[in-house]
């Protein structure tokens, strides 16, 4: 049996869907105003519920929704570490991390996003791995699995004696990233499993990869040219999406969701609820996103914004990905994580992707 420790950040996540970048602060109170479901529950169930390790494991959990409602309803055995007191917060994970340690945990679980990772690594250091599930609304660190069932396979994979490497915690700007600009730095490592299949890069920053502003233009070109007048394109977020909108003279938020139609701009830094408005107007959407920098999510990352409802209104036919060549170089495959198990099947296989005037490149995507 090897003794396995279970935290979740029960508000990580929240901000996505309703456009906010992020839960911290009183930025949480602000998702409940505006409607926001939690994320990390369904995320830490179909972590649990993917488990094939469920017989060799001992598994301590951080108290009610950090944790133990988690695992009952997984119909898991379990031990409840630490208290909490009102609303969980850093300090609460902090603390049940290390009381997992001295209750003898071997690995650490936790769904969140990137503060949580900071939380962890100050926790617990490399003292013992964690297995990172993602579920915040930055999840930029290198320590995090591409997805909650990735996330499971990785914890099988420790179970079974897989070697554990150090990965990057990124700090990431906070004040910088409200303002649509991702301004990150080495924070810490943490030790995760060493399968690379299963655990993403870290976030390049815009500039990193080579991307020049001769080739974001030609790119730029080569959508434009095919733009119809009566549909309605959501340009996703990222240097390479605003390039579109640079060519057609209209404002573009670059961690934001924005609308343009007629070539005009019909609606800027989107939450799910006005681009489901929005999609009542037009009898056509198109998406138009790029991958991220370093790990090549297209969605799930950077965009929580467009969310299953929407992609699957819009139509898995109307999802259009642009990208420089240098960057698919540097990529081996695309990535999704949308929420919903059943939309990251469909979007997986071989894309195209636009890379330039009359090229294009096809990318696997899984």
């Amino acid at each position: 049996m090897r003794t396995i420790g279970l935290i979740v950040n029960p508000v990580a996540g929240m901000g996505g869907s309703v456009g906010l970048k992020g839960t911290d602060g009183d930025m949480y109170a602000r998702a409940l105003a505006l409607g926001a479901e939690p994320v990390s529950p369904a995320r830490t169930q179909e972590f649990l519920t993917h488990l094939t390790c469920r017989d060799a494991i001992r598994l301590l959990v951080a108290p009610g929704p950090m944790g133990a409602d988690h695992a009952r309803a997984a119909g898991l055995a379990f031990e409840v570490v630490g208290t909490i007191e009102g609303q969980p917060d850093a300090g609460d994970t902090r603390a049940i991390a290390r009381g997992m340690l001295d209750a003898g945990a071997e690995l650490i679980a936790f769904a969140g996003g990137d503060g949580t990772a900071r939380d962890m690594a100050d926790a617990i250091g490399l003292q013992v791995p964690v297995v990172a599930v993602p579920a915040g609304v930055k999840v930029y660190s290198a320590v995090f699995a591409y997805s909650p069932r990735a996330a499971a396979a990785l914890l099988d994979a420790f179970i079974r004696g897989a070697d554990v490497a150090e990965e990057e915690v990124l700090d990431i700007d906070e004040d910088a990233f409200r303002a649509g600009r991702v301004e990150s730095r080495h924070y810490d490592f943490l030790l995760v499993p060493g399968d690379e299949s299963l655990v993403q890069a870290g976030k390049e920053s815009s500039g990193a990869g080579g991307t020049t502003a001769a080739a974001k233009r030609e790119i730029a070109a080569a959508v434009i040219e095919e733009m119809r007048s009566q549909t309605l394109y959501l340009l996703g977020s990222g240097t390479t999406v605003k390039a579109i909108a640079d060519e057609l003279g209209v404002a573009k938020t670059l961690l934001g969701i924005d609308a343009v139609a007629g070539r005009r701009l019909v609606g800027s830094d989107l939450n799910e609820r006005s681009i489901l408005e929005l999609l009542d107007n037009y009898q056509r959407t198109v998406i138009i996103v790029t991958p991220l920098g370093g790990n090549g999510f297209i969605f799930g990352r950077g965009n929580k914004q467009l969310t299953p409802e929407i992609l699957r209104r819009v139509g898995l036919d109307n999802i259009v990905v642009i990208a420089n060549r240098q960057k698919l170089m540097q990529l081996a495959s695309l990535h999704v994580d949308t929420g919903d198990a059943e939309l990251d099947d469909a979007l997986a296989g071989y894309i195209d992707v636009i890379v330039g005037r009359n090229h294009i490149k096809q990318m696997r995507v899984q």
